[in-house]
């Protein structure tokens, strides 16, 4: 949306009505829009508040790739950004719209930004974050990789393994957490002991309601079964909580033929020569079949 003829002249007239507006999507849906009017303002279905205490640095732009940015300041507060939610990441890589806006005539308004929220600081009560611009996602390494693991991930558009096959996911409630990241279970009936490993714990209720972790260990023991994560969860999770437990994918070959029954979807490359291959050399005598060097 460019800025029209209406705003432009007012823009022009030397007196104007601005303000900017935000608009947050965190990755689990939840929305916040802020204005740095001293009244609320709402368009394209977002409510902005005026209480929020949100600012913004200068927004820099440029017209080749570089990534544009900027930074939001804010403090937190119980109605809006909660220190809880900042820590348990809930914010990390939100969706982050900012317009300039005639608040006078909210039709007059011009999209200055569209990206994510990087870097998020907190303290004495505020919080720092970074927007990073639409053009950052041209920093990631883009194309397939030639290895021997799979390059997908369990369940994306390049695996397409579907979880709704029965014997990959478990439901239950938490009976013992250490940590929140330790998990012991008196059972789990009808899956092997490691089945777990390198998949997804997804916390259903409570209030770390929405995150994910990622398994590490999942040990059969005398005493029951033990998930481990890779890192803790950073809000408080109980007993008693719902979890979400999902098989996990070492990215093998034989694993995505035999555990998944998914190898027409390998992304991988299991046959292309080691390094001992590499490293060979011609010799003129012996055999020279291909075969081993031993």
């Amino acid at each position: 949306m460019g800025v029209s003829a209406e705003f432009q002249a007012h823009l022009g007239s030397g007196i104007t009505n601005v303000c900017r507006c935000w608009a947050v999507v965190r990755s689990d849906g939840v929305s916040y829009g802020f204005t740095d009017h001293d009244r609320s303002l709402a368009f394209e279905g977002v409510d902005f508040k005026a209480d929020s205490g949100l600012a913004a640095k200068a927004l820099q732009q440029t017209s080749g790739l570089a990534v544009d940015n900027s930074e939001a300041l804010g403090a937190i507060s119980d109605a809006a950004i909660t220190e809880e939610d900042i820590s348990a990441g809930r914010f990390d890589g939100a969706e982050v719209r900012a317009w300039l806006v005639n608040w006078a005539d909210l039709d007059q308004r011009v999209l200055q930004f569209r990206g994510t929220i990087g870097e998020l600081r907190r303290s004495g009560g505020a919080f720092q974050a970074e927007l990073r611009g639409l053009t950052e996602a041209l920093n990631q390494p883009q194309g397939r990789v030639y290895q021997k693991p799979c390059t997908a991930v369990l369940g994306d558009k390049d695996c397409r393994f579907a979880f709704d096959v029965p014997g990959y996911v478990a439901e239950m409630a938490v009976e013992d957490v250490e940590e929140a990241r330790i998990f012991r279970f008196a059972e789990i009936s009808g899956f092997d002991a490691r089945w777990f490993e390198y998949g997804r714990f997804v916390v259903l209720s409570g209030e770390a309601v929405g995150l994910v972790g990622a398994i590490k260990n999942d040990l059969q023991t005398e005493d029951g079964r033990v998930i481990e994560l890779w890192e803790g969860f950073r809000a408080k999770i109980a007993t008693g909580d719902l979890v979400r437990i999902e098989a996990g994918c070492d990215k093998r070959s034989n694993t995505c033929r035999l555990k998944f029954d998914n190898f027409l979807n390998y992304r991988g490359f299991p046959d292309i020569p080691g390094e001992d291959w590499l490293m060979s050399y011609p010799t003129s005598g012996g055999v020279n079949n291909g075969g081993s060097l031993s």
